[in-house]
């Protein structure tokens, strides 16, 4: 069993915390907890395939230079080689799943 209580744990950006809750060499299932007014660097992935699934709070996406909002229980798929970006423009944290194949740590291109 796993949860985010006994996952390998990593932080990023501002404060944001990221658990492994499934890290093998073909695909990733990561949750997040981004704090209010915190955003992750746009960027995108050579090869990773990704899909973020809203777990609470509400996201800001720009997919592609298109901006979507995401709440509880809704998801988006991000194909490889397409500029994104989370944001929590909210006063709330935002946790989400973000599953990935391959995995996306080491395949990511800043913009």
């Amino acid at each position: 069993m796993i949860s985010k209580d006994n996952a390998e744990h990593y932080t990023w950006g501002q404060h944001c915390d990221g658990w492994y809750l499934l890290h093998s060499p073909k695909f990733t299932v990561i949750q997040e907890r981004m704090p209010p007014h915190t955003s992750e660097i746009r960027h995108w992935h050579a090869a990773s395939h990704q899909f973020f699934f809203i777990l609470s709070g509400q996201a800001t996406m720009e997919i592609n230079g298109e901006i979507c909002r995401l709440y509880a229980q809704q998801g988006v798929e991000v194909p490889p080689q397409t500029p994104h970006q989370i944001m929590n423009t909210s006063d709330a944290d935002l946790e989400f799943i973000v599953i990935s194949c391959p995995p996306s740590h080491g395949d990511r291109v800043n913009l």
